[in-house]
């Protein structure tokens, strides 16, 4: 591939093996079922047109595949600082991102780009649309020498001297190297709700997919819940709820090994290279300052482990839709020791925080919690149990609900603090996780504060910080102290006057 990169060129001509691979792996996911249902209706006699049709997808996908090979085109504007990508069959695309705004460069590669020998860019932008480019073949010399460019923001030239004397030298030693233990500690300890909803989505599709068998091959449906009605005692549910229980564990470690498999971090110039996975390797650079919220967190278990997850937060992208937050950029970093962490934020903030005046909020943050989810849903549940004799041997469960959930809301109480620097502010909280939120002052987009009316006399509220990233949030706060310290961060960020970005 020319290396040239202001003049428009195409990517590696391999690319229409990976396009028409993943154009079939996407109608294959979509049709799977229609096709093993067909399949199983079909008469012998029309076996021929069904195979005739997966050719016609196969070669479908290889021609769309090479349509949009010659159709995509990428080049520099050097005078304007922008990446300029031109894509579309029918529709013609052109995406302009400013230099500036490209927030971490991915350099991937998965099975078949590994086999072919290309490696998959991927470029991730913040703004109001988050355009998102997408080059699903480049060789590595290529893939790194526009890296080198557009997070750096340096000429081609430069950027391609540099890659050849580096070809020349030792490759630099991680400072920071994921072993195959700590992962193992990490799928036992944390994530939990990540595998549980996965399992619940396989669940959910066997269900739904196994009804349309079942209505393929013609199966009394009634016949099998009646003999899993009949298999379902109190032995068994306990034996179901433990192989669950395991399978959870297997889950999460098999996702903790796949995705963080020999995770690596190393100071790449002016940028962070993180480098990990199992099967597909997966190579991310990012620089330092477009991380805009830098959070560590760590429960019971990791501490006794002598271990921590930390995840970096960059800014959002996409739209909101009806209230919900727009989708963002996180790179997650598990299974740290504290000397691991401290260097790493060393890195990406200049030092390492700490925690100076601490700010806790007023007793009345347990009110509202303890009777919108406790008391309000106990009253209702005994009021029914009481009228529903089939609920009332329950009764004792509502009661221990109550008990730790009171407990729960205290612990987070206890845990919900805001300590400010002049350089930092850390937001702790959590019930079992505790984490510790990090944003520095010029990273704040904007600052809201809140009172209930029957709080004014008492003299608390509310403080929401913005940010890029997302929204760290202080409640019932001494309402004094808290606009004390807006007027204080306003102060930092017009004397300042440093970019977010």
């Amino acid at each position: 591939m020319n290396n040239d990169f202001s003049k428009p060129q195409r990517e590696s001509a391999f690319g229409i093996i990976i396009m028409g691979a993943y154009t079939m792996l996407k109608i294959g996911k979509a049709s799977f079922f229609l096709f093993v249902i067909a399949f199983v209706k079909m008469s012998s006699t029309y076996f021929t047109y069904l195979i005739l049709g997966i050719s016609a997808i196969i070669v479908f996908s290889f021609v769309f595949a090479y349509l949009w090979y010659l159709k995509f085109t990428f080049f520099l504007d050097k005078e304007k600082q922008e990446f300029v990508v031109n894509k579309g069959i029918f529709n013609r695309d052109q995406v302009i991102i400013q230099l500036d705004k490209i927030q971490q460069v991915n350099i991937n590669q998965n099975i078949l780009q590994k086999i072919i020998g290309v490696y998959g860019l991927k470029i991730d932008t913040a703004g109001a649309h988050g355009e998102e480019v997408s080059i699903k073949a480049i060789d590595e010399t290529s893939a790194y020498n526009l890296k080198e460019h557009l997070l750096n923001r340096r000429t081609v030239t430069e950027a391609q001297s540099e890659i050849e004397q580096e070809n020349h030298k030792t490759e630099e030693t991680p400072f920071l190297r994921i072993s195959a233990w700590t992962l193992f500690k990490v799928g036992l300890t944390s994530n939990y709700g990540q595998s549980l909803a996965l399992l619940a989505a396989f669940f959910y599709t066997v269900i739904y997919e196994g009804r349309q068998l079942l209505d393929a091959f013609k199966i009394n449906k009634d016949e099998i819940q009646s003999t899993v009605t009949g298999m379902l005692t109190i032995v068994t549910v306990f034996i179901l709820i433990a192989s669950l229980l395991v399978l959870l564990l297997i889950i999460n470690l098999v996702r903790t090994f796949y995705k963080y498999f020999e995770l690596e971090i190393s100071e790449h110039k002016n940028t962070l290279l993180l480098s990990s996975g199992l099967i597909a390797k997966k190579n991310t650079l990012i620089s330092p300052n477009k991380v805009q919220i830098t959070k560590y967190s760590q429960n019971y278990f990791q501490k006794k482990m002598n271990m921590l997850n930390m995840s970096l937060k960059q800014a959002h992208f996409g739209q909101s839709k009806k209230g919900h937050e727009m989708q963002g950029n996180t790179l997650e970093i598990p299974g740290c020791n504290p000397g691991e962490r401290d260097e790493l934020l060393k890195m990406i903030l200049g030092q390492t925080p700490l925690k100076a005046k601490t700010f806790i909020p007023d007793w009345r943050f347990l009110n509202l919690p303890i009777f919108f989810k406790l008391i309000l849903p106990v009253v209702a549940f005994l009021i029914i149990a009481f009228n529903v004799p089939e609920v009332r041997p329950y009764i004792g469960a509502s009661i221990a609900y109550l008990i730790i959930g009171i407990l729960m809301i205290y612990i987070s109480y206890r845990r919900h603090q805001i300590s400010v620097s002049q350089d930092f502010i850390i937001k702790t909280s959590g019930i079992w996780d505790i984490s510790n939120e990090i944003v520095m002052p010029n990273k704040i987009q904007a600052i809201t504060t809140f009172q209930y009316p029957w709080h004014k006399g008492v003299d608390v509220g509310h403080l929401t910080l913005h940010t890029a990233a997302g929204q760290i949030h202080f409640k019932y706060g001494n309402y004094t102290e808290i606009k004390q310290l807006v007027n204080y961060w306003l102060y930092q960020l017009e004397r300042k006057n440093e970019n977010w970005m």
